[in-house]
């Protein structure tokens, strides 16, 4: 089923983000947590690229295995950065090729090691072009990504929202936003949005906290603030892992209840290939029998 299908029905819409593993054991561990997933019944999950492209035949094979060994809808992810247009445009037809309907079209990081993002010389330049040509397909269902605390190269605030309405305009039917740990940050870009002129479906996307170190790190390298008490919750359990873990859980389902009093249209949890954080956050929310419908 395509996103924009999805996201018009009146129940939430749940999704979950895995990364393609490095090894044949990392393969095994990841599609046992996706059949522990599998039965909260989200309505598709996505697979992203590595940095510079570098996954992305791994990226499309997992894609393609979710989808046709475990009957789940999927979002592959595509991006810009280290890939000429023909290497875009030949992932697009084997995804189609697939039955594959739906994509995120990103810009992308770069390479593992450098620090200045630049475009393949013989490769587009801004998502906006990849929305553009995935459209072209008359195929695909795109997301785009959406950052509630601005994106790290955004000039400003305001030009980060005229580019997001561009790659709307450009044919994106939904936007899932870059992780946040303070829910006033979403509230406050969704209606930024509504103001410019953007109605497709902002979805919130939630990292449940696994370990302290990895969410500092996670938040300086995509842009996002540690509230406060965030801050000082996670220093306490510091060097704890299971409390890391309970901490996670408890945060990420109070931030769920507030996202759900404002009536968002659906959840993507970034999963990490993990199940536990994410299936004790909704069962905590008694979502699982909603998941999905």
């Amino acid at each position: 089923m395509k996103l924009r299908d999805l996201y018009a029905k009146s129940d939430l819409t749940l999704s979950f983000e895995f990364f393609p593993p490095k090894t044949p054991e990392g393969d095994a561990a990841l599609f046992r947590e996706v059949e522990i997933l599998k039965t909260l019944n989200p309505g598709f999950c996505s697979v992203t690229y590595g940095a510079g492209g570098s996954t992305r035949d791994k990226t499309v094979e997992i894609v393609m295995q979710l989808h046709d060994e475990f009957g789940l809808e999927v979002m592959c992810h595509l991006t810009v950065v280290g890939q000429s247009k023909d290497d875009v445009r030949g992932v697009l037809n084997k995804l189609k090729a697939n039955r594959i309907e739906n994509i995120i079209a990103l810009a992308g990081d770069p390479p593992k090691g450098v620090t200045d993002w630049t475009p393949h010389p013989s490769g587009f330049h801004y998502s906006t072009e990849l929305v553009q040509e995935a459209a072209s397909y008359d195929w695909f269902s795109i997301a785009v990504a959406g950052f509630p605390e601005v994106h790290p190269r955004a000039e400003s605030r305001e030009s980060d929202l005229r580019y997001l309405k561009l790659k709307v305009d450009a044919g994106a039917d939904v936007v899932i936003t870059q992780l946040f740990f303070d829910n006033e940050d979403y509230y406050r870009y969704v209606d930024d949005c509504r103001k410019i002129g953007i109605t497709v479906p902002i979805v919130p996307g939630l990292l449940p906290v696994q370990s302290t170190m990895q969410t500092r790190r996670f938040a300086a390298m995509c842009g996002s603030k540690i509230p406060s008490r965030l801050d000082e919750l996670l220093t306490k359990v510091e060097n704890d892992p299971s409390a890391e873990i309970d901490l996670g859980i408890e945060y990420a389902t109070e931030q769920c209840l507030g996202l759900l009093r404002f009536g968002v249209p659906g959840i993507h949890f970034y999963s990490l290939n993990k199940s536990r954080s994410v299936k004790a956050v909704l069962e905590n929310l008694s979502l699982k029998s909603r998941a999905g419908r």
